[in-house]
């Protein structure tokens, strides 16, 4: 068995030397990715295709792995898994061709296309005639169409080898990987991020990743997992980088020092002030976000020029014109979407009440008083991680303790709880215990006040408690293990 690479058909049309350079990346892209199933594996270029052609028989499930690694290779239009055989004469071809079409073509139209080569005693289309007749012989229902087929039923014929294409599997189109330059995507985990970077992946830009820290350990570890598939499944044919930024301390100071309805603003401008300087580094030329033009407030027009004002180099937004659920959609489609559900969004919580038109002196003004040094520890501190070791280095999450509904906390007297949501969040839906009255301290608070409360069992609460887990499993990693989730709830469920 051997497979045949369809292009993507915009490289078909660019000129003989720009195609020429795409398909010869695609054919490194190809070799590895599939390098690890078959080290030897042979990709020759027909110009018109390229054919993949194991180095030894492979069993099935090594044929399987193959054919779903070449549907995400990017700048592939369909693979088409070709089988061999010796040609004879007519009827042992069509023996051959029609088990391969006959559940296909009940009640549709159709042609037969026969490419030959070599010296043959009869024409091309003679033998399309032949194997049309068989087709509908076996298939009653079905109709030849030489000019509008719903299908084509193709194979080849070279000097006394058939090819027949035994079945067709969509690519994942666009141009291969690296033919399109580098550049640097903000990943946070959520949805949007994920899908940008793919969306830029399947237009052959070469994709780096830089992941800003809010909620410690958990939080980065999510984040590598999405990444890792991301680049696992659409990108391995490239070695890439992870670049993690500690910013816990940026959003402590951007609570205390800016107003409310501006933090949201002021944090994205503080990412890319970073991303900027990370991308210096590595040369990287242009950053990617997952801004959806009014998805949230933070990505209203005159919000995206401002947090555009930062920013050295130009930053690309696939999803600018996109909708949420076609978004999550794509989230489904290229497996993200199990991440994003079990992460929270941090940059959410930030603004309450937000400004959706602040001039730039609002912005300025908030600005004033952050303290540049904490901006500049948190890019020294930042650390990085090459996509194939992204999961070698996962830190061990400590043990939480949960308790789950109302009645079990009754059991537990010795437990305080503390309702770590915005003040506004709390305003908006009081939480009310069993008994006595929470503590209340906001998440991006916590850290800083944690370790001079009265060493005793705490009980984080938030609404969906994933945000109070993550904050727990953060304050375990600095040693401050006293600390719990409270859930609050009949469902026993974060």
């Amino acid at each position: 068995m051997r497979y045949r690479i369809k292009l993507f058909g915009e490289i078909t049309i660019k000129s003989r030397s720009v195609r020429k350079e795409m398909v010869r990346c695609l054919r490194t892209n190809i070799r590895n990715t599939l390098r690890d199933i078959d080290p030897t594996v042979r990709v020759a270029d027909h110009w018109d295709a390229l054919e993949i052609r194991p180095s030894a028989p492979l069993d099935d499930a090594a044929h399987a792995t193959i054919e779903a690694s070449l549907t995400r290779i990017p700048g592939i239009h369909e693979v088409q898994v070709v089988e061999a055989h010796p040609f004879t004469d007519f009827a042992t071809a069509a023996e051959r061709l029609v088990p391969l079409w006959r559940e296909a073509l009940p009640g549709r139209r159709f042609r037969v296309s026969v490419k030959r080569r070599g010296q043959h005693d009869f024409s091309s289309e003679d033998l399309e005639r032949y194997l049309g007749s068989a087709l509908l012989d076996a298939v009653p229902s079905a109709r030849v169409d030489l000019r509008h087929p719903e299908i084509d039923v193709g194979l080849e014929l070279k000097d006394r080898r058939l090819l027949l294409v035994s079945r067709r599997l969509p690519g994942l189109g666009g141009y291969p990987l690296g033919t399109q330059g580098q550049a640097l995507a903000l990943i946070s985990g959520g949805f949007d991020s994920p899908v940008a970077a793919w969306r830029l992946m399947r237009r052959g830009l070469k994709t780096h990743f830089v992941f800003f820290n809010l909620g410690g350990p958990a939080h980065e570890q999510g984040v590598r997992e999405v990444t890792h598939h991301l680049w696992q499944q659409y990108s391995a044919s490239h070695r890439v980088n992870f670049i993690s930024v500690p910013f816990d301390g940026v959003v402590d100071e951007i609570q205390r020092q800016v107003p409310a309805g501006l933090a949201g603003v002021v944090l994205k401008r503080m990412m890319l002030r970073a991303a900027n300087r990370v991308a210096a580094r590595a040369r990287l030329p242009a950053l990617v976000t997952g801004d959806a033009l009014a998805q949230v407030s933070s990505q209203s027009l005159a919000n995206l020029g401002l947090i555009d004002a930062v920013s050295e180099r130009p930053i690309l937004r696939p999803l600018v014109a996109s909708d949420k659920q076609t978004i999550i959609a794509d989230a489904r489609h290229i497996g993200t979407a199990r991440f994003a559900e079990a992460l929270p969004e941090y940059c959410g919580v930030m603004s309450h009440r937000p400004h959706v038109r602040p001039s730039p002196a609002q912005i300025e003004a908030a600005e004033a008083g952050f303290d540049d040094a904490i901006l500049e520890a948190a890019i020294a501190a930042a650390s990085m991680t090459r996509s194939d070791r992204l999961l070698e280095s996962a830190p061990t999450l400590a043990e939480i303790d949960e308790i789950a509904t109302p009645g079990a906390l009754l059991d537990a007297p010795d437990a305080t709880v503390i309702d770590i949501r915005h003040p506004d969040e709390r305003e908006a839906a009081p939480l009310t215990l069993p008994r006595g009255e929470p503590l209340a301290i906001p998440f991006f608070e916590l850290a800083q006040r944690a370790p001079s409360l009265p060493r005793r069992r705490y009980l984080l609460y938030c609404e969906q408690g994933v945000m109070s887990r993550m904050q727990a499993l953060h304050l375990a990693d600095r040693g401050l293990a006293h600390f719990g989730v409270y859930r609050g709830d009949d469902r026993g469920r974060v």
